[in-house]
């Protein structure tokens, strides 16, 4: 197991945590334990080194946008410190991603710290959801690009505990402007519409702004 998954599989525990803690009723001393544990935890983790988010030179000239065009049978980890579809981010979504011919798709189960009004996730949360779906399709054309508007019709709620699908595709193009579309769906309803600008820029010098020489 390399260091990239124990990573994703600490994170998948903490994320875990968060839900519970959050959807169950502790009690009093339940929480003073946890609180002492967690301090002890936290106090392991600070006496590690600051963690800088690079990559060698030889990855940037390797480096490709693969998404796999059906459903993957396990998780797609692009960024692993993304929020939303990051593996090892313990506050993220770990969302799995694919491709349909050249529509994004990512896939979701929004569990209860993402709750806003009661049973129902919380719209920030959603609008992160759309804003990376729709960043993929960028990707997917061999880009990359910043959102510059976004602009979200919310139509039903979004639940949780469930499984929720978003899709996200290039509607046209002019110059370094990219304009996508994208939708949110549960197995029921229809949740939210999007529609953004994304401005390419050049994937060379984005790769040069996040990369450290290999030794």
């Amino acid at each position: 197991m390399s260091n990239d998954d124990r990573r994703i599989a600490a994170a998948s525990a903490l994320r875990e945590l968060g839900h519970d803690f959050v959807g169950r009723d502790l009690s009093d001393a339940q929480l003073e334990e946890l609180t002492r544990v967690l301090h002890d935890v936290l106090s392991d983790v600070r006496s590690a080194p600051l963690r800088e988010r690079s990559a060698t030179k030889e990855h940037v000239e390797s480096f490709k946008f693969v998404f796999p065009d059906e459903q993957p049978a396990g998780r797609q980890h692009f960024f692993l410190d993304s929020v939303v579809s990051g593996g090892a981010n313990p506050m993220g979504l770990d969302a799995t991603v694919w491709r349909d011919a050249e529509t994004a798709v990512m896939e979701v189960t929004f569990g209860k710290a993402f709750e806003g009004a009661p049973g129902r996730t919380h719209g920030g949360v959603v609008a992160a959801l759309i804003d990376e779906t729709m960043g993929f399709v960028s990707a997917i054309h061999g880009l990359i690009a910043f959102t510059a508007q976004l602009n979200i019709t919310f139509v039903s709620p979004s639940p949780i505990d469930e499984k929720v699908v978003a899709r996200a595709w290039r509607t046209g193009h002019d110059g370094r402007k990219q304009y996508v579309e994208a939708e949110v769906r549960s197995a029921e309803s229809l949740i939210a519409t999007a529609e953004a600008v994304f401005i390419t820029i050049d994937v060379q010098k984005f790769l040069e702004h996040i990369t450290i020489e290999s030794t």
